[in-house]
């Protein structure tokens, strides 16, 4: 499908997801949106401010030309502060947040390598402070130089991950496009190597969980898929350790996706920001693929 061939997306069903917005609890949605044109990304940013779930989003592939501006541009007169990277490449994509329960406030999230991929902000909810990390991993990259920006940035950010932490004493959200799979996915890929499997593995290493994984731990999902058809679970949230027994969800959403605003499905996390009543209300967190 185009993806400037645009079809007009049903607003979510507000008493479904109203919940996901409310007081004492902070929703993250990430979405790839595959460097959309200036129509597309006004378009893009209107489903994301109809839904209650987008208090902070993370945007990966954004360009810099009319549709990077327009996008930024559309989430704040619909009410979002907006975060890049202060590290911009003169091409290429960036990450960027967005935020309309709290003013995001810039925080170094030490990745030096094509910084303009990562981006992270400190927000105060309710009292809470939380954390947020954007990151934007490449693709493989042509033949000529294959996998060479993908492996550096991916060494950036497993080293930077524990700096990150030591620095954060709440809550910490990671999420974007990784580009990477979790050991074990399904169906399994020879093209990928181990030193992708242990950029997955480098989360659970520095102290963060994979928020599907700690809620779906065996549904196959997928959130890109290729020209024949094979589906990539490309699309990531990550939690810190101690605070994944407060998931309250993490899906899926493929309706931006199957209407040609993006060829990657959203993805949601809602997590509350203090310890349930009733302790087991999540899954069990061991046996989290690592």
């Amino acid at each position: 499908m185009n993806p400037d061939s645009l079809l007009t997306l049903t607003p979510p069903d507000t008493a479904t997801a109203s919940s996901s917005g409310s007081a004492g609890r902070l929703s993250v949605l990430t979405w790839n949106v595959q460097h959309a044109s200036a129509e597309r990304s006004i378009r893009q940013a209107a489903w994301l401010a109809a839904r209650p779930d987008a208090q902070v989003v993370v945007l990966t592939e954004v360009g810099h030309g009319p549709g990077g501006t327009a996008v930024i541009s559309a989430l704040t007169d619909h009410g979002y502060t907006c975060l890049t990277a202060q590290s911009r490449a003169p091409a290429g994509y960036r990450t960027v947040i967005a935020s309309r329960c709290a003013a995001p406030q810039p925080l170094d999230c030490g990745i030096t390598v094509l910084g303009h991929r990562a981006v992270a902000a400190t927000m105060d909810l309710d009292g809470h402070q939380v954390a947020v990390l954007g990151l934007y991993v490449p693709s493989r990259g042509p033949r000529e130089h294959r996998n060479r920006d993908k492996r550096a940035f991916q060494e950036a950010a497993a080293a930077a991950l524990h700096g990150l932490l030591a620095r954060i004493d709440g809550l910490l959200v990671v999420a974007g496009d990784l580009n990477v799979l979790e050991p074990g996915h399904r169906p399994h890929y020879r093209l990928f190597g181990t030193w992708e499997y242990d950029f997955y593995r480098a989360f659970a290493t520095a102290g963060l969980l994979d928020a599907y994984r700690v809620l779906h731990p065996d549904t196959v999902e997928h959130s890109w898929y290729g020209r024949g058809g094979n589906g990539y679970r490309f699309d990531h949230t990550f939690v810190t350790t101690r605070h994944a027994h407060r998931l309250l969800e993490c899906r899926y959403l493929h309706a931006p996706r199957q209407a040609g605003l993006s060829d990657h499905a959203a993805m949601t996390a809602t997590v509350a920001l203090t310890d349930p009543a009733t302790p087991g209300t999540t899954a069990d967190l061991e046996g989290i693929p690592v």
